[in-house]
C-alpha cells in the first residue's frame, strides 16, 4: 500500500472509533463580551461575565470568549446597538441604557418598583419580567442570566434623605425614570454613564448621584462623597443588568455551543442572586471605612420619596410608553 493509502486507512478507522480528528472539525468560535464595570476588582458584573467565560471554554465545545472590561471595546451606550447588530456578542447592560431604543426598558429602573432584593427574584419569574423578555428578544437580544442591583444616592456636600435635599443639585442620574424623579424634587440633571461618574463628581459637573452599589464601590466613589443613602430595608433604587447576548450571533452557534452557553449563564444567575445583597453591605463597609457617613430611608421617608415618584417618573412613563401603565400594574402587583 502506497503512503497515500495508508493515510486514507488511518483516516478511516479514526471516523469509526472516535469521529474526525480534531484538525477536521470546525475551528474555536470566539465570542467577544464587553462592558463597562472594571475587571479583576471584584465588580460582580464583571464576575457573572468572567464566569460564563470560565464555562463555555470547559464545556469542550468550540468556544472560547475573550472578556473586554472597562469600556475598552465599545463605549457603555453602544453595546445595545453592538449586540443587536451581531457585531459584538455578549454584554454586562443596565438594561435602561437602551430605553431609548425601546421605551418600555425605562421600566427596570423605576423608583421604587422593588424595594429589597426577596421582591426582585420574585419580579423574575413573574409576567412583568416575561414582558420584558419578550421585548428584548423582539429587538434581537436573549438574557443569558437576570440581575437586579440594588443602588444608593449619595452628595458630596451632605446627606440625602428627604425630597427637599436634593432643591438645587446638580444630580447624575443613571436614568431617565429617576431623573424624572430628581427633577420634580428640584434638582438639575447631568446624564453620563457611571464610569464617567467619578470624574463628574471631582470637577463640580455633578454634586450627587445614583448608581448601583456595586458601582459605588468599583469606581471608588467614596473619595467624593460625604454622605449616601444605603439601600437598607426601603431601597428605592433598583437596577435590572442583565448579561445579554446577540440573538443573531447565538443563532449562528451549533446545538452543543448553545447548551454550553445557555448553561453557563443560569450558572452566572445563580452566582449573582446568591451574592446580591452582600454587596449592598461591601458598599457600607467601604464607605465607613473611608469616613463617609451612611445613612438608611425610614419607612415615611420611603413613602415621601414614592409619592414624587409616582407624580413624576410613573406618571411620565404611563404617558410615553403605549403599555407603561400596564407594565408598572404588573410589576407592583408582585407583593
Amino acid at each position: 500500500m502506497d503512503r497515500l493509502g495508508v493515510f486514507a486507512a488511518a483516516a478511516a478507522v479514526a471516523l469509526v472509533l472516535g469521529g474526525a480528528p480534531r484538525a477536521a472539525q470546525a475551528e474555536t468560535v470566539t465570542l467577544r463580551a464587553s462592558h463597562q464595570f472594571p475587571g479583576g476588582k471584584g465588580d460582580a458584573r464583571d464576575e457573572m461575565v468572567q464566569l460564563i467565560a470560565r464555562e463555555v471554554k470547559a464545556a469542550d465545545v468550540g468556544l472560547d470568549m475573550q472578556v473586554y472590561p472597562g469600556a475598552s471595546l465599545f463605549k457603555p451606550h453602544d453595546q445595545w446597538n453592538a449586540m443587536v447588530r451581531g457585531q459584538l456578542d455578549i454584554s454586562s447592560l443596565p438594561l435602561d441604557y437602551a430605553s431609548g431604543k425601546v421605551r418600555a426598558f425605562g421600566a427596570t429602573l423605576m423608583p421604587g418598583l422593588v424595594r429589597n432584593h426577596a421582591r426582585a427574584e420574585r419580579l423574575d419569574a413573574s409576567p412583568f419580567m416575561d414582558s420584558i423578555r419578550k421585548k428584548i428578544e423582539d429587538a434581537g437580544v436573549i438574557v443569558l442570566a437576570d440581575a437586579w442591583l440594588a443602588g444608593a444616592f449619595g452628595g458630596k456636600n451632605g446627606c440625602i434623605r428627604k425630597p427637599e435635599d436634593v432643591a438645587g443639585l446638580k444630580f447624575r442620574s443613571a436614568g431617565k425614570t429617576f431623573a424624572a424623579m430628581w427633577q420634580k424634587a428640584g434638582a438639575s440633571i447631568v446624564t453620563i454613564p457611571s464610569s464617567e461618574t467619578y470624574n463628574a463628581l471631582q470637577t463640580g459637573v455633578a454634586d450627587a448621584t445614583d448608581t448601583s452599589t456595586s458601582s459605588f464601590v468599583s469606581f471608588r466613589l467614596y473619595e467624593q462623597l460625604k454622605c449616601i443613602t444605603a439601600p437598607g430595608d426601603n431601597a428605592l433604587w433598583f437596577m435590572y443588568e442583565p448579561v445579554l447576548m446577540s440573538k443573531r450571533n447565538f443563532d449562528k452557534l451549533n446545538e452543543a455551543q448553545q447548551k454550553a452557553v445557555k448553561a453557563a449563564g443560569k450558572k452566572a444567575e445563580a452566582y449573582f442572586r446568591k451574592a446580591s445583597s452582600e454587596f449592598d453591605d461591601k458598599m457600607v463597609d467601604a464607605f465607613k471605612e473611608n469616613g463617609v457617613e451612611v445613612v438608611t430611608l425610614t419607612p415615611e421617608e420611603y413613602d415621601a420619596w414614592l409619592k414624587v415618584a409616582k407624580e413624576s417618573s410613573y406618571e411620565q412613563f404611563a404617558d410615553e410608553v403605549p403599555d407603561g401603565k400596564q407594565l408598572i400594574e404588573q410589576a407592583l402587583a408582585v407583593k
